[in-house]
């Protein structure tokens, strides 16, 4: 990353931010329990995908670290439509699960789409179903997906003024660059989205006093197309010569931006934590208690 002399900007630190998360969550599954409930979230991995066997591990040991109900369904990778959908729909029954999360990607055979809209949009941890990404889109939402959420939970935690500025997200996917787009447009900020076909990219995120990465392309945002004093978080997780790096190359831009997220130890951590948070809240909705 270089020498931290060299940098100026301030990290807007994921493990710091996660753990305050985690930690106020505990009060609230200790909550539930007085009242005899346990919040479950269940978890569909599908194939044996490396990257997706690890992320489900990190969310098992978050589960248990907070005393929260796991249930994790592996899955062959040559399963059937119909058999999927009937494991979503033997957990949208059972009424002691809360959360109901598909681990993306699916095999090709499988259509993600068909598959995530038949989880129930009560127990719709994600924020994917369109029930509940028109609830969002709407001002009210039943769930926030968790890694626009855990954004959102960083820029505050900076106290960084959303309110009438200008915000560029690059990455225009379902789960983090049009929720993050609604949930900035909801502060009252002026929102751009840019794209693969956004041409002069660089006019847009020049102009940007807070920039949002989302696109899976290693170091793209670099620091000459960052505007200065600007808070940039950086969404991308990607492996570069065995290295974890994100879609900003952090060095050029950590120059010039005043708050920046690292990678890793940024969004990724948010995420999940923002995951057992909505997990947390469908079992408080499911027993009508609200704290």
């Amino acid at each position: 990353m270089g020498d931290a002399s060299e940098l100026s900007a301030a990290l807007i630190d994921g493990k710091i931010l996660s753990r305050s998360v985690t930690d106020a969550l505990s009060s609230r599954v200790r909550f539930l329990a007085e009242h005899g409930v346990c919040p479950k979230l269940a978890v569909l991995l599908v194939g044996d995908d490396p990257a997706s066997q690890t992320y489900v591990r990190s969310k098992e040991r978050l589960c248990k670290k907070l005393g929260l109900a796991s249930e994790v369904i592996r899955l062959s990778d040559d399963i059937s439509k119909g058999a999927l959908l009937a494991e979503i729909a033997r957990l949208n029954a059972d009424p002691l699960t809360h959360g109901i999360l598909v681990q993306l990607p699916l095999p090709k055979h499988l259509d993600e789409r068909e598959i995530l809209f038949s989880i129930s949009p009560d127990k719709d941890v994600d924020g994917f179903h369109p029930a509940n990404v028109g609830l969002l889109a709407s001002g009210a939402p039943r769930f926030v997906p968790c890694t626009p959420k855990g954004i959102m939970s960083m820029l505050d935690s900076i106290g960084c003024e959303i309110e009438g500025k200008r915000c560029v997200v690059v990455g225009r996917s379902n789960i983090v660059g049009k929720p993050i787009a609604q949930l900035l447009l909801a502060r009252s900020a002026t929102v751009t989205i840019c794209h693969s076909r956004t041409r002069s990219l660089a006019d847009f995120t020049r102009e940007a006093d807070i920039l949002v990465v989302a696109v899976g392309r290693p170091r793209m945002i670099t620091g000459d197309m960052v505007k200065p004093g600007s808070v940039v978080v950086d969404v991308g997780v990607n492996r570069v010569d065995g290295k974890l790096c994100g879609d900003v190359d952090f060095e050029s831009a950590s120059r010039v931006a005043s708050w920046i997220t690292p990678v890793p130890g940024g969004v990724g951590l948010m995420t999940v934590a923002m995951l057992m948070e909505n997990t947390v809240e469908s079992a408080e909705r499911s027993a009508g208690i609200i704290i």
